[in-house]
């Protein structure tokens, strides 16, 4: 019975720290991916959720047999010397634990793939809509080491490390990178997309309302992946067309010298350009 005890207390031992890591240790710190500000990090939480409550049917039916397994087949006076007997197979068993974990895979994939595939077209709130509102913006997003620039081709703006977006409306992002490959990451709008060389990947994001959001990169790329992040910062259709206005009128012409100093290796403040081709 006392190594019974021991490995139960160690049980319940493991289960507490678990639930104590998942809730944060009781900081209530603010987790992104659990609080999605749009449509696209919407339909990835409820992803999340389903394949949690998975995770949690699956945990519960181990623990479940286990305890069962534990209290039937305990060690005690009346059958110390019992010997099981010689067992060859047992086909209703074996057919019951081959065909559990495949529903539990058809159970994941099917929302899986029907939520991957829609990602790949505007959010359906905003593109239910788009003929009432502005045309999707298309954004150019670099990787350099380590900072994030974005170029905005049909306003003719360049930004450094931050990048404004109007609220409600889908943003096109068009990914690359001239240095190693990386990920490009907005938790409280959606899922990661890789940026890679010699290559445009496309991730479309929406955020819901006007606030301000953390990116960051997602993939180790050297000595400053720490400090690779960026805001986003979601605004008014009006103020948009107002900072758009203002940005073409006031801020300076990216040189030559500054966009080779960008594509060095190296930390940057944010920077903001009234032109995405140097001169």
């Amino acid at each position: 019975m006392k190594p019974s005890g021991r490995r139960l207390r160690g049980l319940f031992l493991v289960v507490g720290l678990s639930m104590l890591a998942l809730t944060g240790c009781g900081t209530g710190k603010y987790i992104p991916v659990l609080s999605p500000q749009g449509p696209v990090a919407r339909s990835e939480y409820y992803l999340i959720i389903w394949s949690f409550v998975l995770m949690i049917v699956v945990v519960l039916g181990v623990f479940v047999i286990y305890f069962y397994m534990l209290v039937k087949y305990r060690a005690r006076p009346e059958n110390k010397d019992y010997v099981p007997p010689e067992i060859e197979g047992n086909s209703r068993w074996e057919s019951i634990w081959t065909i559990i974990p495949i529903i539990i895979v058809i159970a994941l994939a099917i929302p899986t793939v029907a939520v991957t595939y829609n990602l790949v077209q505007p959010p359906k709130s905003a593109a239910a809509t788009t003929a009432t509102k502005e045309t999707p913006i298309t954004i150019d997003v670099i990787s350099e080491r380590w900072k994030w620039v974005f170029k905005y081709p049909g306003q003719n703006i360049e930004t450094v490390n931050y990048v404004n977006i109007p609220a409600g409306q889908p943003i096109d992002f068009e990914l690359s990178s001239t240095g190693p490959m990386n990920a490009f990451w907005v938790p409280a709008l959606g899922g990661m997309e890789f940026a890679m060389p010699s290559k445009d990947l496309k991730l479309w994001l929406e955020a819901d309302h006007p606030g301000t959001y953390d990116g960051r990169s997602a993939q180790f790329s050297g000595r400053g992946f720490a400090n690779m992040t960026f805001k986003v910062n979601s605004m008014t259709q009006a103020q948009f067309n107002a900072w758009v206005q203002k940005t073409q009128q006031t801020a300076p012409k990216l040189t030559k010298q500054t966009d080779d100093q960008l594509q060095k290796p190296g930390l940057v403040s944010p920077m903001t350009f009234s032109s995405i081709e140097p001169e």
